[in-house]
């Protein structure tokens, strides 16, 4: 079964000319999901090789603007494959985040009079008080009085904390187990450990047809663990027909943090094939990071260090930072480089680094002092700092762009397990 990573959007607080807000997608055989949908997702699917109308779930890991206001628009586009496709008039839409995200949807979907031909259901998982501080907590009063539910909404549940594993199971199936953890942030912010199911080994034919055994049910039972009796009388067991179990893979993404709270996440994310992190600013910049509550490059290398993630993926990258294939020589350029190494014109670098006063300095970007401190910052110079940070382990660090898929290899098949 093949799995990857696509990256929609690696930038941070709000989309520009060469970074989409936080977006990117897991692909198994049949089934797309999707963490987070800031602005402009469904534009970058279109130019993405993923395919909008194959997202069954949606993982929104916490309520600022840049990771969920896509979400409206991309729900009623869906719908308008659906309605294109008479086989897919029965697709369904399970959404999880924070609390409020469920009011947030009621309400932008009935003030835009939106008709949807699939169906949905938003999950919302209930924060704790010490995942932000006091001011990023929701006010009960704003979602008090929520709108009626959309007719195309299905009942959601709301996910309570489990005191055992410190972490909130959100799905617990044959192929997946998909935990929730706790990071702290500005506001209440979440990751995602997604854990794909041990599978059994390959069957010994040959050796099955030498005992008499024919292609059939039986086959199935033993390859689901089931031992059966053979026509002699014998028990034949599956470890004795079956190979080496093929291990589930392990990939998690963390929403913006600059720690993790409480042992719950360490935990779900220990062993990590892939372990996805924000680094908004360099290392130098730390204190700026942790004050809006986001991660530098050591930062996150700390926590697959901690977790033994096999490799680490930065993303959430400033606006400041020009991308790893884009350079800037002497005032040349397009409006945008020249924005980032603090030329331009006026209209050019309003245009490249518009948003609030506050989106900028949550960006690293802002007043002219600001930009002249960043000067020509190039990404590349995150993915130096991480692997600083991680000599001597093998840990692997890549740098997210958008639009870049990663791999999720298979792991080593491990004898004398059956699934």
């Amino acid at each position: 079964m093949s799995m990857d990573l696509t990256f929609l959007g690696t930038g941070s607080a709000y989309p520009s000319p060469h970074r989409g807000a936080s977006a990117l997608v897991l692909r198994t055989e049949g089934d797309c999901w999707l963490f987070d949908c800031g602005e402009g997702t469904q534009t970058q699917l279109m130019r993405s090789p993923r395919k909008a109308s194959k997202i069954t779930k949606i993982f929104i890991s916490h309520l600022h603007g840049d990771h969920f206001f896509g979400l409206p628009g991309l729900l009623c586009t869906l719908s308008l494959s659906c309605s294109a496709q008479p086989g897919q008039q029965g697709a369904y839409i399970e959404i999880f985040g924070p609390q409020g995200l469920r009011h947030f949807l009621r309400v932008a979907l009935q003030i835009s009079s939106a008709e949807l031909q699939l169906s949905y259901a938003v999950h919302e998982l209930e924060p704790s008080s010490d995942q932000s501080p006091c001011t990023g907590r929701l006010d009960a009063a704003l979602i008090t009085c929520s709108p009626q539910r959309h007719p195309q909404e299905q009942p959601g549940k709301t996910v309570h904390l489990d005191p055992d594993s410190d972490c909130y199971t959100l799905i617990d199936d044959q192929k997946f187990l998909v935990q929730a953890f706790r990071l702290y942030h500005r506001v209440p912010s979440f990751g995602f450990a997604v854990q794909e199911r041990d599978r059994p080994g390959r069957l010994n034919v040959e050796l099955l047809k030498q005992l008499g055994v024919n292609p059939g049910p039986l086959y199935g039972r033993l390859k689901s663990g089931h031992s059966i009796t053979l026509d002699s009388g014998r028990m034949l067991h599956p470890a004795e027909v079956l190979g080496p179990a093929v291990h589930g893979r392990k990939v998690c993404v963390f929403g913006d943090c600059s720690a993790l709270v409480g042992s719950g996440g360490r935990r779900a994310c220990e062993g990590a094939d892939v372990l996805v992190h924000e680094a908004t600013l360099e290392d130098g910049q730390q204190e700026r990071a942790v004050e809006h509550g986001h991660s530098t490059p050591s930062m996150a290398a700390a926590v697959a260090l901690t977790c033994g993630a096999h490799t680490l993926v930065l993303h959430h990258f400033s606006q400041r930072y020009r991308p790893a294939g884009e350079r800037q020589e002497g005032g040349g350029g397009t409006a945008a480089e020249r924005h980032e190494g603090g030329g331009g014109t006026a209209a050019e670098r309003q245009e490249a680094g518009g948003g609030t006063a506050a989106e900028r300095q949550e960006a690293g970007g802002g007043t002219a002092a600001e930009r002249q401190e960043a000067g020509g910052a190039h990404v590349s110079q995150l993915k130096v700092q991480a692997e600083l940070s991680l000599q001597g382990s093998s840990t692997r660090v890549i740098l997210a762009e958008d639009f870049l898929t990663v791999p999720v290899p298979l792991r080593e098949r491990h004898p004398g397990k059956t699934g």
